[in-house]
């Protein structure tokens, strides 16, 4: 059957077949409804740099791909910000197996995808008021073959069930959380909350760089937490394309570590 035979015949029977870049069929459908979001898979293609070549015991390439929602009314695809903390994770994949990862507004869940198969035991979460975004992580976590991966409902700034009820957690994931000023507090306390019940955990996050105006400083003092910036060439994330991919592009994107305040960063 040729290409066009099979495609054809996948929207017939309203599923969605995933094409590598290569040109290979991706191992994995997802069912669709006619009043369902079209999608697009991406592949994003993390291999090691030259200078890493000599870690023989590293996995040398990972795969990961996205099935980003084409409908507008959603806007769910990978932004800059998850390309480059997803870059971090894949450089210092070595320390991650076994690490108990959370991923707030975790989106398509880029940077948690990597995390899980690199070996770290991850939760992925986003708004429970938009059971869509917690779709969009439950089918990137499928086209990966990722099916023991949890997902939850957080809100940030909410002290809900699902936040009381977490387990024990060493990092907190989130890429361009600090997207509307408005929200800055409302994500900084659902990180202090969570650290206060795991002092020794740590935010790794990534942010656009939108407006000279806006910054968390305060915010971070005002709730005893510190940061540390984590320049991009530490990590091979200053380049404009990133994982096989057209992004982080000419986007100004800078990543950090918060921890709180008395603790001690490794």
């Amino acid at each position: 059957m040729s290409v066009s035979s099979r495609v054809k015949s996948a929207e017939e029977k309203k599923y969605v077949h995933y094409w590598s870049s290569s040109g290979r069929l991706a191992r994995e459908v997802i069912p669709m409804c006619d009043e369902g979001p079209r999608f697009s898979v991406k592949e994003y293609r993390f291999a090691e740099e030259q200078d890493e070549q000599e870690r023989e015991e590293l996995k040398p390439e990972l795969v990961v791909l996205i099935p980003e929602v084409l409908d507008s009314q959603y806007g769910m695809y990978v932004w800059p910000c998850a390309v480059v903390l997803a870059q971090y994770l894949w450089f210092h994949r070595r320390i991650l197996p076994g690490k108990r990862i959370l991923e707030i507004g975790a989106g398509m869940s880029l940077p948690g995808i990597v995390a899980a198969k690199c070996g770290a035991r991850v939760i992925l979460s986003d708004t429970e008021e938009l059971p869509q975004c917690l779709k969009n992580c439950e089918r990137s976590c499928r086209i990966n073959n990722l099916l023991g991966v949890h997902i939850i409902g957080l809100t940030w700034g909410q002290i809900s069930p699902n936040l009381l009820s977490l387990p024990q957690v060493d990092v907190i994931l989130a890429s361009d959380v600090f997207f509307e000023p408005e929200d800055f507090e409302d994500v900084i306390t659902t990180v202090y909350f969570l650290m206060k019940r795991n002092p020794a955990a740590q935010f790794w996050t990534t942010y656009q760089v939108r407006s000279s105006d806006w910054s968390i400083e305060a915010l971070l003092y005002k709730w005893k937490l510190k940061n540390v910036h984590v320049p991009l060439w530490s990590f091979n994330a200053d380049k404009e394309q990133l994982a096989s991919s057209p992004l982080p592009g000419r986007h100004t994107i800078e990543m950090m570590i918060i921890s709180l305040a008395r603790a001690s960063y490794t």
